[in-house]
């Protein structure tokens, strides 16, 4: 780590740092002092924060105690800044893998990905699974149901979602009609013998942060659309749609996404299919949610701090972020857009493939300087996880760094993949973790701020949620020198990075480091801060985003409550198929314990 000067610490050059697993380097839990506040107390500590003398000193002081001046603000580094998280393509040949022509249509893409997939074994005993994307295509083409009869029941089960005691609150904005019109155009289609792809008929939900006609996009807030018109569909969504998906609604999410409970005080808060009580995880919170309870086999999230992972992990599906640049970010709100990423929340490892080849693919405007390799979808059909000589880097005292059912369960999966399949652990050290933590906090605040304060010129502030208040005066007193500090972190990490992926193909954690935790009743209006449970759940996340890497999180058990865990797996820059390669080895062996929800919802009922 090194020594400290002037309340700052000193950081040894890059190169010098030991990576190994007997390095003396000491790891730093996170040292969260903030108590957590709600209700009134939140109120307080706003208008406290708020005021031009008080505000200054206060944030001061939180800053310093939380040791963002000591490991960031005031450090010193040997190292540049690096400032936007993109990796130069490297021509790899990708094993058991398939590469997607760059002027392939989304339906044909879809069609390489199906290709891929190992048919569904129906003598599999499993105790529970959901509605796959094949599972909607075979009941369309053979005439059992249609996407107009899935519509109705989606908009059925939706209204039975929000009338109960505690509403589920999966949606932000859902308009039937618009629904019911696509529906019928896919059904149409299937009469007709012409279904575009097995995308065809199938709902998708869109997390509220991503455009997508005819809704307005409100990124959680009540007033975003206010002064933001949502113009054109998003190229991620455009790309679905070419498939003939039907987009069923915008589904809720942390305001802002400046946070990661899913507690939501204008829309209410996302519950969990598992236990109602307990939160999704945000802030793709809605996306999480309506997969878990089979509402749609598919939804899109946006990832900035594990937000497409973290609630994943938490409701007990698949969560998927590609490489930094890999999909389009055009027509995604711009709240964090060096961190940001589409991911993809799924039921399945294969409908996470179908989706990911959907949207992958060609550069946009946003990127048009970044060359990025073909797509490579895995040849899971042909798979034998076996011979695959899997190499997996485990950081052991940040593994452990978790409740101890976590702990646990998630050993155990990573010992029987070396015991199944033959993968082997590679014992390393990750460095400076919690620094990269408060780096990419203070990163992701500043571009919120950014962002943000142009738009709330025009907005009354009362709108705003009492928790993205505090976010916001925190954001906002970042300074330019310390935003300078936070890129020399990414550059340090990026390179501690590369060297853990010279000798291992992917690094693997836990994806959170508690479980779902409950949703307290003096949240409900103002949302909360809980900066302790939320730097646990974020644990595990920042490298994916800070550093623009790819990762999934698969479900692999639960805890002593019912609530699921995940496995998550980093890896290498461009490496999508091979991390969808090894989540389709975790989902084999894990899915035989797969638990059914408290709230699951059957779409594909026999009429």
């Amino acid at each position: 780590m090194g020594v400290f000067k002037d309340n700052g610490v000193v950081y040894e050059a890059v190169d010098e740092v030991d990576l190994g697993p007997d390095s003396d380097e000491f790891y730093r839990t996170a040292n969260v002092k903030a108590p957590r506040m709600a209700g009134f107390v939140v109120k307080l500590f706003t208008w406290l924060l708020e005021s031009p003398i008080l505000g200054g000193i206060l944030l001061y002081f939180l800053k310093r105690n939380n040791l963002i001046h000591k490991l960031v603000s005031f450090a010193d580094f040997q190292e540049p800044p690096l400032f936007v998280p993109s990796h130069p393509y490297q021509e790899t040949e990708e094993k058991e893998a398939k590469c997607l022509e760059i002027d392939m249509s989304s339906p044909q893409k879809v069609e390489q990905a199906v290709d891929c997939l190992q048919l569904p074994n129906t003598s599999q005993h499993t105790s529970f699974s959901r509605w796959t994307i094949l599972d909607y295509a075979k009941a369309y083409t053979s005439g059992e149901t249609t996407p107009t009869s899935v519509a109705q029941r989606l908009i059925d089960y939706v209204r039975d979602s929000s009338s109960q005691h505690l509403p589920m609150s999966f949606f932000i904005n859902l308009y039937e009609q618009d629904i019911l019109k696509q529906a019928t155009e896919s059904t149409l289609r299937y009469q007709r013998g012409e279904p575009i792809s097995v995308l065809d008929g199938v709902p998708i939900a869109v997390k509220d942060e991503i455009d997508c006609l005819p809704y307005p996009t409100t990124g959680g807030t009540k007033w975003m659309h206010k002064v933001r018109e949502c113009k054109n569909d998003a190229i991620c969504v455009s790309r679905l749609r070419s498939c003939g998906a039907v987009i069923v609604g915008k589904t809720n999410m942390h305001e802002l996404g400046a946070g990661i409970s899913g507690i939501n005080p204008h829309y209410g808060p996302a519950r969990n299919p598992y236990n109602k009580s307990k939160i999704t995880g945000g802030s793709s919170s809605g996306s999480a949610a309506v997969v878990a309870a089979g509402l749609c086999p598919i939804a899109l999230g946006v990832d900035g701090g594990g937000s497409v992972r973290l609630p994943a992990a938490l409701c007990g599906v698949v969560g998927f972020k590609p490489t930094f640049g890999r999909v389009p970010h055009e027509g995604v709100l711009p709240v964090n857009y060096t961190i940001g990423m589409v991911g993809v929340l799924a039921a399945t490892v294969e409908d996470a493939l179908i989706a990911y080849a959907a949207i992958a693919g060609d550069l946009s405007s946003d990127h048009s300087d970044l060359k990025v390799p073909k797509v490579g979808l895995p040849l899971l059909k042909s798979a034998n996880y076996a011979f695959s000589d899997i190499k997996m880097a485990r950081y052991g005292k940040w593994f452990d760094d978790c409740s101890d059912d976590i702990r646990v369960c998630c050993s155990n999966a990573v010992s029987k993949l070396s015991d199944k399949y033959g993968w082997t652990t590679v014992e390393v050290t990750v460095p400076e973790i919690e620094a990269m933590r408060l780096s990419h906090y203070l990163t992701i605040g500043s571009e919120c701020s950014n962002t943000v304060s142009g738009y709330l010129e025009n907005v009354n502030k009362a709108e705003v949620g009492w928790d993205v208040r505090v976010g916001l005066a925190v954001y906002g007193s970042f300074h330019s020198h310390e935003y300078l500090n936070a890129q020399k972190m990414r550059y340090r990490q990026l390179k501690f990075h590369q060297k853990i992926f010279s000798i291992a193909d992917v690094i693997v954690t836990p994806t959170v480091g508690v479980t779902a935790y409950t949703i307290k009743d003096d949240a409900l209006e103002t949302g909360e801060l809980d900066y302790i449970n939320g730097a646990a759940l974020v644990r595990y996340q920042i490298a994916g985003n800070f550093l623009g890497l790819p990762a999934v999180t698969v479900p692999v058990g639960y805890d002593k409550s019912g609530l699921p865990i995940g496995l998550q797996f980093i890896g290498k820059p461009w490496s999508e198929s091979l991390l969808i390669y090894i989540a389709s080895a975790v989902q084999a062996m894990c899915i035989s314990g797969y638990k059914k929800p408290e709230v699951l919802y059957d779409m594909l009922a026999k009429e």
